[in-house]
């Protein structure tokens, strides 16, 4: 499952699903670095920041706040 980190809510991480449904995962359980806007996938027990769609969704949401201001 791939999800979003939207924000963090005392221990918890509050993320959103692709389909948009929000769920809470255990910021323990999160890789140290998780930061919000992260893309993160999870795999059973085994939870990894995707670099790749998180740089590609930084970049995409980056331009789109700059073409408002064009």
């Amino acid at each position: 499952m791939r999800v979003i980190i939207d924000r963090f809510e005392e221990n918890f991480a509050v993320c959103e699903k692709e389909d948009k449904k929000i769920i809470n995962v255990e910021r323990s359980k999160l890789p140290t670095e998780a930061k919000e806007g992260d893309v993160i996938v999870i795999h059973g027990n085994k939870i990894l920041i995707d670099e790749n769609r998180t740089k590609s969704r930084r970049e995409e949401i980056k331009k789109l706040a700059e073409d408002l201001w064009e």
